[in-house]
C-alpha cells in the first residue's frame, strides 16, 4: 500500500503538493493546483530521505509561485526528479 504526505498552501489558492512512496518503493512528488493542473515527478537521487523532500515540500507550499519554489528547493537540496505525467 502506497503512503501519502500532502501539503496544502496556507495562502489559500487550492494548491497542495504531495509525496507518496509507491508499493514498488519509487518515491513520487506530486503538484496539483486545484483547478486543472496534477504534475508527478519520480525522485531520481537514489538514497533521498524523507525528511528532506518533506522539507522541501513544505517550504515551497508556503510560497505564492508554488512550482518555481519547489524546483529552487529541490535544486538547493540537490534532489534530482524526473517527470512522470504533465
Amino acid at each position: 500500500m502506497a503512503r501519502l504526505s500532502i501539503f496544502h498552501n496556507p495562502l489559500g489558492g487550492g494548491s497542495s503538493l504531495g509525496l507518496r512512496k509507491t508499493d514498488s518503493g519509487t518515491t513520487e512528488i506530486i503538484f496539483d493546483d486545484g483547478v486543472a493542473r496534477r504534475l508527478v515527478w519520480r525522485v531520481a537521487s537514489p538514497g533521498i530521505a524523507e525528511h528532506r523532500l518533506s522539507d522541501a515540500l513544505r517550504a515551497a507550499i508556503h510560497q505564492t509561485r508554488v512550482l518555481p519554489a519547489l524546483y529552487a528547493e529541490l535544486k538547493k537540496r540537490s534532489i534530482a526528479i524526473e517527470s512522470v505525467i504533465r
